[in-house]
């Protein structure tokens, strides 16, 4: 492989993504593992000497600058397998990702080193220390025992197999899903076909027919193509055809069944994770999982799911009526999945008085991002400004930097938000750089914020729905606990050392401002006219907060709770058991379960490629949080104290402090429910 000197030559504050290429990416990983190597071997022969004080600087920083030479060459690699996921970028992504996990898995189970962080634990030294460095070695200590620091030899080593197994498995997964997602298309040669359909899905479905030098119109499964056939196309056996190629995506179901099946790589992911907890001493990987979370326990976080499909389960059930009168109207009498959708926004539009369509020329992207700076700027005290001159790895991406009340730089990001071909789904935050203090001083951080918003129409500006504005706003919250933090211990700061359960607080508590009237009507402004949004309009749409939450809650409830217990009740001798458990929940939870066809779990990412496992209640436990803390800005009627308390504690201590003492310090008082439920329109206290 070609030792890239783009991610060799270190430091570099932003990556050269200009001159990064695939070929570069195992030659560069290659040598920062040698280097890294050195550097350990060196301190391991410092720790094993009598004479050696152990300290700070003497253990945990020398770890630190291997961690932070580490993520800047292998972060970029990572970033770029998924926003630029081509056979190229995968074949180096996957290349390189066990010799990563394997040298993760070497520090996580050096016994010298973990008797050093005993030692430091224990030391005259600890109590000296920082709030923030005290905690960073508390965390050590928990992950070390997480990572089987105390097995004898040989399950180590089978603890280390199945670490590096599963890493491949879980990178298949989100690879047969990208993959699904790009090999289904359909033609569509008329117009006609396609009625009901906004003009900006139907421009888009013919521009991808026109890249690929054919007149009509090209529906993808990308998800803003989905969504516009599925929530608006009169056709129902369009509506039909559509749903059922995405909700069997990699899977043994649907119109691709067989050719990118998860099926087994889910069957794999439970053992090999069952087989973990079980090395580790635990009953099942849910509560392996928990152990550093906010939540007690799973028997907790199950009674607190339940008791949220009690309190919200006859609203769901009220709001499935009134959708499906609507649709026996048409003489839908067999209502399916297909159709809830489209006849929700059907009544949304009846009794709401708008449409997610009629909202879009008012959230012109332009605008939008203004309003989201000049917000943060109001409540925070930070300025956002585009930076030029910044090198992406595609032309739709943008950078920006944000100063503080000094003006200076504190922190950095790259927008990407449309989606296109080869780029992972969904919408993400991930880390570029995390803030850390060195010897060379203090590194600013940067992040990455993805989304994949629909195109804009020809002869506009980019326009985004009330919904993308949301993700956006959601996104950057994120992006907020990373940028405004002002921890320089490298574990703890921004997102870092952050309960799982609660890393969600700042993305879910920025959503709030979307449904805010004086915040929307900073922005939301007719992209030619310059009209605000009228007042009327305005008042349906914060209104409208609690239309269909039931449904919604309920959704998320069902999700959840097969996370929760799929991975609890995991037996070796009878497999994963996937449908008999989703099967079960639904019976429990779900107020409309799809038709038998449906394969969720296999395109289910956060669970079985991402960090969610046995922790997707984070979304529901987090918007407890979230709408509390919204809540004290409106106790006060947004005086600007409040911002700056909220930057002080929730997005400024990051992961240095425990999250529940964290939104105390903030709040006063430990969260309740009570914010939550008027969100959703529910009454306080009634649970039926």
């Amino acid at each position: 492989m070609v030792n890239s000197p783009p991610l060799a030559q270190l430091p570099f504050e932003l990556p050269p993504f200009e001159s990064i290429r695939p070929e570069h990416a195992e030659g560069a990983i290659d040598a920062v593992l040698t280097t890294n190597r050195r550097a350990l071997e060196t301190l391991r022969c410092a720790l094993n000497d009598p004479a050696q004080v152990i300290t700070w600087d003497t253990l945990v920083a020398p770890l630190d600058e291997m961690g932070e030479r580490l993520r800047r060459v292998w972060g970029p690699i990572s970033h770029l397998f998924s926003v630029t996921n081509t056979v190229e970028w995968r074949q180096a992504h996957n290349a390189c990702l066990p010799k990563i996990t394997s040298f993760n898995l070497e520090i996580s189970q050096d016994y010298t080193l973990y008797k050093a962080y005993q030692a430091l634990a224990s030391g005259s030294h600890f109590p000296k220390l920082s709030a923030a460095r005290q905690k960073v070695i508390r965390d050590a200590l928990r992950d070390f025992r997480l990572a089987g620091i105390s097995l004898p030899e040989g399950e180590k080593k089978k603890y280390r197999a199945g670490a590096l197994r599963l890493a491949a498995a879980q990178t298949k997964f989100e690879e047969n899903v990208i993959d699904a997602v790009q090999a289904w298309e359909k033609y569509v040669p008329e117009e006609s076909s396609l009625t009901g359909m906004k003009s900006a899905g139907k421009e888009r479905a013919r521009q991808k027919a026109a890249d690929k030098g054919r007149d009509g119109y090209l529906l993808t499964l990308d998800f803003p193509s989905y969504d516009a056939v599925i929530r608006y196309a009169d056709d129902r056996a369009l509506r039909r055809e559509i749903f059922e190629a995405y909700a069997t995506r990699a899977s043994d179901q649907g119109p691709l069944a067989g050719r990118f099946d998860n099926t087994p790589l889910i069957e794999e992911i439970l053992g090999l994770r069952h087989e973990q907890a079980t090395l580790l001493g635990f009953a099942n990987y849910a509560e392996l999982s928990l152990a550093s979370k906010m939540a007690p326990s799973v028997v907790a976080v199950e009674s607190f799911l339940l008791d949220m499909n009690v309190r919200v389960r006859s609203k769901a059930f009220a709001e499935l009526d009134r959708i499906k009168t609507l649709a026996a109207l048409d003489g839908i009498a067999d209502f399916e999945s297909w159709d809830l959708p489209y006849y929700s926004e059907r009544l949304r539009t009846e009794r709401l008085g708008f449409s997610e369509d009629q909202l879009r020329p008012y959230f012109s992207a332009p605008r939008v991002l203004r309003g989201l700076f000049e917000l943060v700027e109001r409540q925070f005290g930070v300025r956002v400004e585009a930076i030029d001159g910044v090198t992406t790895w595609h032309r739709d991406v943008r950078t920006f930097g944000l100063r503080d009340a000094d003006n200076r730089w504190i922190g950095f990001f790259y927008l990407d938000p449309y989606s296109r071909q080869d780029k992972r789904g969904g919408a993400w935050m991930d880390e570029c750089v995390g803030r850390h203090r060195d010897a060379d001083g203090v590194h600013l951080p940067s992040a990455y914020l993805t989304c994949n918003f629909g195109r804009a129409a020809e002869g506009s500006p980019p326009l985004w729905t009330h919904t993308e504005v949301v993700t956006l706003f959601h996104e950057f919250g994120h992006g907020l606990q990373h940028m405004l933090t002002n921890v320089d211990e490298a574990a703890v700061s921004g997102i870092r050392g952050v309960a799982w359960d609660a890393v969600e607080l700042p993305s879910q508590f920025m959503e709030n401002w979307c449904f805010d009237g004086e915040c929307l009507r900073s922005f939301a402004r007719h992209w030619q006219t310059d009209e605000p949004l009228p007042d009327a309009l305005l008042l349906k749409l914060t209104a409208s907060r609690s239309f269909l939450t039931g449904l919604s809650t309920a959704r998320q409830l069902e999700l959840a709770l097969f996370d929760l217990r799929v991975h609890r009740d995991y037996d070796p001798g009878a497999g994963a058991r996937i449908g008999l458990t989703l099967d079960a929940v639904r019976r429990e939870v779900s107020v409309m379960p799809p038709p038998p066809f449906s394969r969720m779990p296999q395109s289910f990412g956060h669970v079985f490629a991402g960090g969610y496992a046995a922790g997707y209640y984070s979304y529901k436990w987090a918007e407890v949080l979230a709408s509390d803390a919204f809540s004290a800005f409106e106790e006060a009627g947004f005086a600007p104290d409040t911002g700056r308390s909220f930057r002080d504690t929730i997005l400024a201590l990051g992961g240095s402090e425990e999250a529940m003492d964290v939104f105390v310090r903030f709040r006063g008082r430990p969260p309740t429910i009570d914010a939550l439920l008027r969100q959703i329109g529910l009454e306080l206290g009634i649970k039926a």
